[in-house]
């Protein structure tokens, strides 16, 4: 459009002069850099995320946690009866201290506090383990101020998550879980419990951290700088949509106050164990039937593997995997076709796979990929487990096969020597020269070869074989599976 177009526009709407047209041109420019400031500064706030307030949050959620008093009866010590001559001065203190009845010899009750949140209209509720264990008694207050008793529906020891329920005479207000997958580091969350019994107290802050691990095998706890004291747990982490992303167990601190480092465990593992718990009043979690470990970079060059993926099996037990014909040695990179990165990522699947499921397994083994289905069983005890190895080939004599130890045949004096369990198979190293690369790579006397090269060995001789076979192949290194101490281990055996 031509200048005198836009004149004759202007003029029509009232502007008659230059001058006012130029005023107004000065103001339309004025007014769109100002509406793309304002637009900009918008787009920065959405971006940061900054609330400008988490009151709404707060009153959405609140009336679902709940603070958990528990009561436990604590039996009195047991003072040994002494004798006391009587007359003594000191008979007055000893009839108090052995008489029954006195208030130091009678039972008492220890109150412990944690939190809580509802997780249905019909009374479930979701707290640690720790908090409830052992209790005689849990109680559990409302926001309104009503209390109510709760029973214990299961508990899991291994997420520290227990499941409880009260009498709902009302429909309660609940909460429900969130995806803590998609939950990112910078993320705001808010903690809401009873720290130091102060009661339905709320802590902001973000997420420091994810996929934590603290000490147990399914651990996946979301770190948080968000105030969590002793009373907190139990209690939920919320995040902006008011959703639970994590369950609040646990701090690291010196002085056991909150210093902007506390554990929440994800929902992602939490919300399957509730489901199972409320179903079962227990946990199935899926089992493999092995004993496992990582790789380092040393093994992984021993196996001819390019970078130390996967798991390694140390030994099979009894049950669904060795019915599959998995070995000790096999480096299972694949479950249920998802990949295997680590020992814990390895757990964390198979735990969470239903009991009786088969399921393909890819496994490294003399460097071939293997397919192998199986047949997932329940987990059974630790006591149970350690009654199911798998006992190997019977050992047969000959000479010494690697250089700088002496290696021998399992002898019943040898076993009760060392205390080498029957069911042990392989050979022993009775001497170690400490000059040697042996000794270097981590061999010791008393130490018992069960394996080389994935391989499950029944004599000298075919260690021999088998570490002749690798230098013959050009490799620097052979992987051993040894016992020390009836424990498996991997040692990287390097050639000179």
């Amino acid at each position: 459009m031509l200048q005198s177009e836009y004149i004759d526009i202007f003029k029509t709407a009232g502007f008659s002069t230059a001058e006012d047209i130029n005023k107004l041109r000065q103001f339309i420019v004025t007014a769109f850099f100002v509406t793309i400031s304002v637009f900009l500064q918008t787009v920065v706030l959405n971006a940061r995320g900054v609330p400008e307030s988490f009151s709404d949050l707060v009153e959405g959620v609140g009336s679902s946690v709940v603070n958990i008093t528990t009561t436990t009866k604590v039996e009195a010590p047991v003072v040994p009866r002494g004798v006391v001559p009587e007359g003594s001065p000191f008979e007055e203190l000893f009839r108090d201290f052995q008489n029954p009845n006195s208030p130091r010899q009678r039972p008492r009750n220890a109150n412990a506090l944690g939190s809580g949140f509802v997780i249905s209209s019909d009374g479930y509720i979701v707290t640690n383990h720790h908090v409830i264990n052992g209790a005689d008694q849990i109680t559990i207050e409302f926001n309104d101020g009503s209390f109510r008793e709760a029973v214990i529906i299961g508990s899991d020891e291994n997420i520290d998550i227990a499941l409880l329920k009260v009498d709902a005479e009302t429909t309660l207000e609940f909460v429900e879980f969130g995806d803590s997958d998609i939950s990112r580091v910078g993320d705001w969350v808010m903690a809401m419990g009873n720290p130091l019994g102060q009661g339905f107290s709320v802590s902001v802050g973000i997420i420091s951290a994810r996929n934590r691990e603290l000490s147990g095998n399914y651990d996946d706890y979301i770190q948080t700088d968000a105030a969590i004291n002793r009373g907190n747990s139990g209690g939920p982490l919320f995040n902006m949509d008011g959703e639970v992303v994590g369950v609040n167990t646990a701090i690291l601190s010196p002085n056991g106050g909150s210093i902007g480092i506390g554990f929440s465990m994800a929902s992602n593992v939490v919300e399957p164990v509730v489901k199972q718990l409320k179903e079962f009043g227990e946990v199935r979690r899926g089992w493999l039937g092995v004993s496992i470990g990582d790789l380092n970079q040393d093994m992984a060059d021993a196996l001819g593997m390019t970078e130390p993926s996967g798991s390694i099996i140390l030994e099979v037990y009894e049950g669904p995997s060795k019915d599959a014909g998995l070995l000790a040695s096999d480096v299972i990179v694949m479950f249920d076709n998802k990949e295997v990165g680590d020992s814990g990522e390895l757990v964390r699947i198979v735990g969470d796979t239903t009991v009786g499921r088969t399921v393909d397994v890819i496994v490294l083994r003399q460097g071939e990929r293997i397919k192998v289905s199986v047949k997932l069983g329940q987990r059974p005890t630790n006591k149970e487990l350690n009654a199911q190895v798998a006992p190997p080939e019977p050992a047969k004599p000959n000479e010494d096969a690697i250089e700088g130890a002496g290696l021998s045949e399992l002898t019943d004096s040898l076993r009760e020597e060392y205390g080498i369990d029957p069911a042990i198979s392989g050979v022993i190293i009775m001497s170690v020269d400490e000059t040697s690369s042996a000794y270097e790579n981590g061999l010791r006397k008393g130490d018992v070869i069960t394996d080389v090269a994935q391989k499950p060995i029944g004599s000298v001789e075919e260690v021999e074989e088998l570490v002749s076979s690798a230098k013959s192949e050009g490799r620097q290194s052979v992987l051993l599976l040894v016992r020390r101490e009836g424990q498996p281990r991997f040692i990287v055996l390097k050639f000179n």
